[in-house]
């Protein structure tokens, strides 16, 4: 049922309770404005999150729209939602205050519901920051691995926007673990899918990582 479905069918079940005394769809309906709220909050805090990726300055709503999130889908039993609002309350640590300690936690358990649920896309993500937690504590191989398997995931869902940008990522690896010419090859091909794709801001962080590894 859509949104808009959910708040009619509170709406009705309002009028049966107290014009009816039918009190007994009372229930049904919080939870599926449960999950109204759910989404809603998500989505507000992903809107709140791309704001930060432009201005980088941190909004004192997002954790707590996050939280709530997975809050709710928790109660609702919804794996794939919480999953999702999961890896958002990591990704708020991780990116927005540098706190990968506080963020691992919050990344293993989402990595553990979307798998679980099958939400292959959300465990793309959850593994691309699994990769940038391990990178930034200097495990290469951890963060490599995790980054090949996140990049797998997306190639299998024609995420080309999501590849180019994990490869940007390996190749910031490879330059670090002497691979050079694996490096050049990565950014080559993550503009070619950025290009292809049209994901304007992933060519800009192509251009970067290029001029970064001096690999212009």
């Amino acid at each position: 049922m859509t949104a808009d479905g959910r708040i009619e069918e509170a709406e009705l079940c309002y009028e049966r309770a107290v014009f009816k005394g039918d009190s007994g769809a009372l229930e049904p309906a919080e939870r599926g404005l449960d999950g109204v709220e759910a989404d809603l909050a998500l989505a507000r805090g992903r809107l709140i999150h791309a704001r930060f990726m432009d201005e980088r300055v941190e909004d004192a709503r997002e954790l707590g729209l996050f939280e709530r999130a997975a809050e709710l889908y928790g109660r609702l039993g919804d794996e794939r939602g919480e999953g999702e609002a999961l890896f958002w309350v990591g990704t708020f640590h991780q990116v927005v205050r540098d706190d990968n300690e506080t963020a691992l936690p919050a990344l293993r358990r989402a990595r553990e519901l979307a798998a679980r649920a099958g939400d292959r896309l959300t465990l793309s993500y959850v593994l691309r920051h699994l990769g940038i937690a391990d990178h930034m504590a200097g495990r290469l191989d951890c963060a490599r691995a995790h980054l090949e398997e996140s990049t797998r995931l997306r190639r299998e869902l024609g995420f080309l926007p999501g590849v180019a940008a994990n490869l940007i990522g390996l190749a910031f690896l490879a330059s670090q673990q002497q691979r050079r010419e694996d490096a050049e090859e990565l950014l080559a091909e993550a503009a070619e899918l950025a290009e292809k794709s049209e994901a304007f801001g992933v060519q800009r962080w192509v251009a970067g990582a290029r001029a970064e590894l001096g690999l212009a």
